[in-house]
Protein backbone atom coordinates (compact mmCIF):
# COMPACT_ATOMS: atom_id res chain seq x y z
CA UNK A 1 0.00 0.00 0.00
CA UNK A 2 1.23 3.45 -1.22
CA UNK A 3 1.18 6.22 1.65
CA UNK A 4 0.81 9.48 -0.09
CA UNK A 5 1.31 13.05 1.49
CA UNK A 6 -2.27 13.22 1.53
CA UNK A 7 -2.77 10.25 3.42
CA UNK A 8 -0.11 11.83 5.99
CA UNK A 9 -1.76 14.89 5.88
CA UNK A 10 -5.01 13.16 6.95
CA UNK A 11 -2.96 11.51 9.83
CA UNK A 12 -1.43 14.49 11.58
CA UNK A 13 -4.81 15.97 11.25
CA UNK A 14 -5.98 12.86 13.39
CA UNK A 15 -2.80 13.17 15.55
CA UNK A 16 -3.68 17.24 16.26
CA UNK A 17 -7.40 16.19 17.36
CA UNK A 18 -5.71 14.00 19.65
CA UNK A 19 -3.12 16.66 21.20
CA UNK A 20 -5.95 18.73 21.49
CA UNK A 21 -8.02 16.01 23.60
CA UNK A 22 -5.03 15.59 25.57
CA UNK A 23 -5.08 19.10 26.82
CA UNK A 24 -8.84 19.89 26.92
CA UNK A 25 -8.97 16.74 29.09
CA UNK A 26 -9.93 13.94 26.86
CA UNK A 27 -8.25 10.65 26.26
CA UNK A 28 -5.17 10.74 23.55
CA UNK A 29 -7.15 9.69 20.58
CA UNK A 30 -8.28 11.76 17.85
CA UNK A 31 -9.65 10.91 13.88
CA UNK A 32 -10.86 12.03 10.71
CA UNK A 33 -13.48 10.23 8.14
CA UNK A 34 -11.97 11.41 4.26
CA UNK A 35 -14.33 10.88 1.53
CA UNK A 36 -13.03 12.11 -2.01
CA UNK A 37 -10.40 13.56 -0.65
CA UNK A 38 -11.55 15.93 1.96
CA UNK A 39 -12.41 15.77 5.69
CA UNK A 40 -15.88 15.45 6.43
CA UNK A 41 -15.93 14.47 10.08
CA UNK A 42 -13.55 14.69 12.89
CA UNK A 43 -12.70 14.22 16.57
CA UNK A 44 -11.28 13.03 19.48
CA UNK A 45 -11.88 10.89 22.69
CA UNK A 46 -14.27 11.90 25.13
CA UNK A 47 -14.61 9.28 27.10
CA UNK A 48 -14.13 11.23 30.32
CA UNK A 49 -15.31 14.65 29.25
CA UNK A 50 -18.84 13.67 28.30
CA UNK A 51 -19.19 10.12 30.80
CA UNK A 52 -19.71 8.39 28.15
CA UNK A 53 -17.32 4.90 27.55
CA UNK A 54 -18.22 4.33 23.96
CA UNK A 55 -17.41 7.92 23.02
CA UNK A 56 -14.00 6.85 21.12
CA UNK A 57 -12.33 8.82 18.50
CA UNK A 58 -13.56 6.41 15.59
CA UNK A 59 -17.14 6.05 16.99
CA UNK A 60 -17.50 9.66 17.67
CA UNK A 61 -15.82 10.53 14.49
CA UNK A 62 -18.00 7.82 12.82
CA UNK A 63 -21.31 9.63 14.70
CA UNK A 64 -20.30 12.82 13.31
CA UNK A 65 -20.00 11.71 9.60
CA UNK A 66 -23.29 9.60 9.18
CA UNK A 67 -25.33 12.79 10.37
CA UNK A 68 -22.91 14.87 8.07
CA UNK A 69 -23.57 12.80 5.29
CA UNK A 70 -27.30 11.35 6.12
CA UNK A 71 -26.43 7.74 6.00
CA UNK A 72 -25.54 5.24 8.18
CA UNK A 73 -23.30 3.49 5.58
CA UNK A 74 -20.23 4.81 5.22
CA UNK A 75 -18.68 3.30 2.11
CA UNK A 76 -16.34 5.21 0.15
CA UNK A 77 -14.98 6.70 2.72
CA UNK A 78 -11.19 6.06 4.76
CA UNK A 79 -10.48 6.82 8.15
CA UNK A 80 -7.35 8.04 9.98
CA UNK A 81 -6.81 7.42 13.29
CA UNK A 82 -3.99 7.98 15.70
CA UNK A 83 -4.02 4.62 17.31
CA UNK A 84 -4.81 1.22 16.02
CA UNK A 85 -8.51 1.10 16.73
CA UNK A 86 -10.09 -1.16 19.45
CA UNK A 87 -11.89 -3.84 19.63
CA UNK A 88 -15.62 -1.64 20.07
CA UNK A 89 -14.48 1.25 17.26
CA UNK A 90 -13.32 -1.88 14.78
CA UNK A 91 -16.76 -3.48 15.01
CA UNK A 92 -18.34 0.41 14.22
CA UNK A 93 -15.95 0.88 11.74
CA UNK A 94 -16.85 -2.74 9.87
CA UNK A 95 -20.45 -2.09 10.59
CA UNK A 96 -20.02 1.51 9.03
CA UNK A 97 -18.78 -0.08 5.66
CA UNK A 98 -15.21 2.67 5.79
CA UNK A 99 -12.98 1.06 2.78
CA UNK A 100 -10.16 1.64 4.80
CA UNK A 101 -8.20 2.29 8.32
CA UNK A 102 -4.85 4.05 8.71
CA UNK A 103 -3.29 4.40 12.04
CA UNK A 104 -0.95 6.08 14.10
CA UNK A 105 0.30 4.26 17.25
CA UNK A 106 -0.76 0.57 17.76
CA UNK A 107 -2.47 -1.24 20.81
CA UNK A 108 1.03 -2.31 22.15
CA UNK A 109 2.07 1.60 22.21
CA UNK A 110 -1.10 2.33 23.83
CA UNK A 111 -0.70 -0.71 26.43
CA UNK A 112 2.33 1.00 27.62
CA UNK A 113 0.47 4.23 28.59
CA UNK A 114 -2.75 2.10 30.36
CA UNK A 115 -4.91 1.89 27.54
CA UNK A 116 -4.95 -2.23 27.03
CA UNK A 117 -7.74 -3.75 25.08
CA UNK A 118 -6.19 -6.93 24.90
CA UNK A 119 -8.40 -8.63 27.62
CA UNK A 120 -11.54 -8.08 25.22
CA UNK A 121 -9.20 -10.39 22.94
CA UNK A 122 -8.88 -12.72 25.05
CA UNK A 123 -12.54 -12.86 26.30
CA UNK A 124 -13.86 -13.05 22.59
CA UNK A 125 -11.63 -15.99 22.39
CA UNK A 126 -13.12 -17.71 25.92
CA UNK A 127 -16.65 -19.60 25.68
CA UNK A 128 -19.43 -17.88 27.17
CA UNK A 129 -19.36 -20.24 30.55
CA UNK A 130 -15.60 -19.16 31.10
CA UNK A 131 -16.18 -15.16 30.48
CA UNK A 132 -15.21 -12.56 33.17
CA UNK A 133 -19.05 -10.78 33.01
CA UNK A 134 -21.10 -13.82 32.58
CA UNK A 135 -23.28 -13.61 29.60
CA UNK A 136 -26.83 -15.62 30.17
CA UNK A 137 -28.81 -16.80 27.66
CA UNK A 138 -32.70 -16.62 28.32
CA UNK A 139 -36.22 -16.26 26.78
CA UNK A 140 -35.26 -16.93 23.60
CA UNK A 141 -38.23 -18.37 22.00
CA UNK A 142 -40.03 -14.74 22.92
CA UNK A 143 -36.89 -13.38 21.60
CA UNK A 144 -37.61 -14.80 18.15
CA UNK A 145 -40.59 -13.08 17.88
CA UNK A 146 -38.76 -9.87 17.02
CA UNK A 147 -36.58 -11.47 14.52
CA UNK A 148 -40.02 -13.06 12.70
CA UNK A 149 -40.69 -9.43 12.87
CA UNK A 150 -38.01 -8.19 10.99
CA UNK A 151 -38.09 -11.57 8.21
CA UNK A 152 -41.35 -11.04 7.23
CA UNK A 153 -40.96 -7.38 7.33
CA UNK A 154 -41.09 -5.73 3.05
CA UNK A 155 -40.21 -2.09 3.66
CA UNK A 156 -37.46 -2.56 5.51
CA UNK A 157 -34.00 -0.75 5.41
CA UNK A 158 -31.32 -3.51 5.52
CA UNK A 159 -27.99 -2.91 6.95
Amino acid sequence: MIITEQDKAFMREAIRLADESVKSGGGPFGAVIVKDGEIIAGSSNSVTVDNDPTAHAEVNTIRRACKKLGTFDLSGTVIYTSCEPCPMCLGAIYWAHIDRIYYGNDRKDAREIGFADDFIYEELDRPLSERTVPIVPMLRDEALHSFRLWSEKDDKTEY
